[in-house]
């Protein structure tokens, strides 16, 4: 059983209190048409005492993020926290401000940069640096570099990362998206007994999301870049918790960014919303070398979400333990898979040690101990067990009519449902009854039972995005599901990404099936890149390439078109002011074949 920190440590509470100089009134960010796309202000409740249906160590971790303001880090170095999921870092230069990291939305970096300016200086952007390649610190980029203010100005970012920025965000961008209003608890509102944060932070935000391609690639460590002035010297941490990331030393402030990779909280291996499993041997190996490598060379170590860390030995011991922490979990777990434990049997068995137990950073408030011992399972032996029963079970609903009718019929199993639920085994209940709504998705009886055990899992939660994902499962099974999903593939978040990226997000969205006996060729020729791509529908599969020279094969049509007008083509727009060569029935045809992702698929229910 976990053994929970001392609530009286209020170390956390002086350290995101540190440095205040003044909070955005109300708290409160719009979109342009008036509609609210952050709201800090209703978290205010968590001024008060932790309520039964709330974890006490959630409360806490909500009390502490829900803080929002304007807060210097050091000299020269300042946060805007509380205004998205993420934190803000602005770097003052010569002649202007470097910004970490722009948040998700537009509307929320702008708020942000306004409320640094009120109080700072209305100083111009002069650099702008992305930590890593996830959408909460990229996506408010236009809220700082507004359309035509970019030129000129060099946009740093860890070498991959628009490539991941791109397979995380875009590729599996409906689901990812789906799994998100989960895990975030979008749909929830925000009450005592509802949504009290992410355990990362305490929202997102809900504006326009873009991206400013980068213009500086960091390749390796050691790398040192001037950036109006300031001097950084770079740490990359590919694999860690994200595919492409990066540390870095301002060694005149003495401060030390640690991006992601060493936060106020147990992190994801991973990511109930979905991704790539992560590394956390690679990830516990870059924070140790993080400790070697800038030992000595900074007083402060902050990231881009929560608060920071002062006084040298204080971070070094902040970074032990997060080492050990992702050390600890996937040595064990690779321990306990070879002595013939699944990945299951694993998270039920670990435990970690006392004095990690009682640190309040190595809580899991968005990882947790259970799903991340999981991840690691699946990261080497994958989805299967190794038992021949689950190599080829039924798919959910075809399961679940033969487990109701093995427990007697559905009043047979609503009724022994309900006897786990008296006896407090909340979580075989739960099982029983996902059973029961799946075999009959029009019982409302079952529907409520499953709801009322989803309520009660979520407000014993310690996890945020546990506690997030049990109740939104309850509200949809109550008012069935919601379409209100992130949209992360807008005309912004399009424009950076490079061509055969653009054809790459059309050609996961093609119907197979349908599409079997095409055999389509199209050549894409790119004024403004002065390049020719071929576009290939055959068995189903649309695969492209890029023409150097003339093509050995005429294709079937030829679209001469810059960048920006293939957006429009490709959003389905006709090719007014397209040079069309061929047979255009060809575009229409390969559009036939195009789907539209369905934003409320099934997850509680059928």
């Amino acid at each position: 059983m976990s053994t929970l920190p001392s609530f009286e440590d209020t170390t956390d509470f002086e350290n995101a209190d540190r440095g205040f100089i003044s909070a955005l009134v109300p708290g409160v960010v719009k979109a342009a048409d008036g509609r609210v796309v952050y709201d800090n202000d209703t978290y205010a409740f968590l001024k008060g005492d932790c309520p039964d249906t709330a974890h006490p160590s959630l409360w806490r971790q909500g009390q502490l993020c829900a803080r929002q303001g304007l807060y210097e880090v050091t000299e020269g170095i300042y946060q805007v926290r509380g205004l998205d999921l993420s934190n803000m870092t602005i770097v003052e230069g010569e002649r202007g401000i470097v910004v970490i990291d722009p948040l998700i939305s537009a509307e929320t970096a702008a708020a942000a940069l306004a409320l640094y300016r009120e109080h700072r200086g209305d100083r111009p952007v002069t650099g702008l640096i992305y930590t890593h390649s996830h959408g909460d610190h990229f996506g408010g980029a236009r809220g700082v570099l507004p359309h035509g203010t970019e030129e000129g100005v060099p946009i740093l970012a860890p070498a991959g990362f628009l490539e991941h920025a791109v397979s995380e965000n875009v590729y599996a961008g409906n689901a990812m998206g789906r799994r998100a209003g989960y895990m975030y608890g979008v749909m929830l509102p925000t009450s005592p007994a509802g949504q009290i944060g992410v355990g990362l932070g305490q929202a997102t935000s809900t504006g326009v999301i873009a991206l400013v391609p980068p213009t500086v690639d960091i390749t390796e460590t050691g790398q040192e870049e001037t950036v109006d002035g300031v001097r950084i010297v770079f740490q990359l941490t590919p694999g860690t918790e994200a595919p492409s990331e990066m540390n870095f030393l301002f060694p005149d402030h003495r401060a030390l960014c640690l991006a992601e990779n060493a936060t106020h909280n147990m992190h994801n291996v991973l990511t109930l919303r979905g991704a790539v499993v992560r590394d956390s041997r690679i990830w516990a190996r870059y924070l140790d070398e993080a400790i070697e490598y800038f030992h000595g060379r900074y007083d402060v170590g902050f990231a881009s979400h929560h608060w920071p860390t002062w006084g040298h030995d204080n971070v070094v011991r902040f970074l032990s333990e997060q080492r050990d922490l992702y050390a600890y979990m996937h040595d064990q777990t690779l321990r306990l898979l070879n002595d013939g434990l699944t990945g299951v049997e694993i998270a039920e068995r670990i435990e970690l040690p006392p004095a990690l137990q009682k640190s309040w950073h190595a809580r899991g408030y968005y990882g947790s101990l259970s799903h991340n011992t999981k991840a690691i399972y699946q990261r080497y032996l994958g989805w299967y067990d190794g038992n021949p029963a689950h190599l080829w079970e039924h798919p959910p609903v075809e399961l679940a009519v033969r487990y109701v009718d093995l427990a007697g019929g559905p009043a047979e199993a609503l009724a022994k449902a309900r006897t786990y639920i008296e006896s407090g085994d909340l979580r075989f209940a739960a099982t029983v009854l996902n059973h029961l709504v799946f075999a009959d998705p029009e019982n409302a009886e079952a529907k409520t039972a499953l709801a009322g055990v989803y309520d009660a899992l979520g407000h014993g939660a310690e996890n945020a995005t546990w506690r997030n994902f049990y109740l939104t499962g309850a509200k949809e099974l109550r008012d069935g599901p919601s379409s209100d999903i992130v949209d992360l593939s807008n005309p912004e978040m399009f424009m950076a990404l490079t061509v055969p990226m653009l054809v790459d997000s059309i050609a996961i969205r093609v119907d197979g099936p349908r599409a079997w006996d095409e055999d389509i060729t199209i050549d894409l020729v790119l004024i403004d890149e002065n390049a020719r791509h071929r576009l290939t529908l055959h068995n189903g599969a649309l695969t492209h390439r890029t023409v150097e020279g003339e093509p050995r094969t005429p294709a079937g049509l030829t679209l001469t078109l810059t960048k920006a007008r293939l957006l429009g083509v490709l959003a389905g727009k006709g090719v007014d002011g397209v040079v069309v060569d061929g047979d255009p029935e060809l575009l229409a045809r390969l559009f036939s074949y195009v789907a539209k992702p369905d934003p409320s698929f099934p997850i509680v229910t059928p």
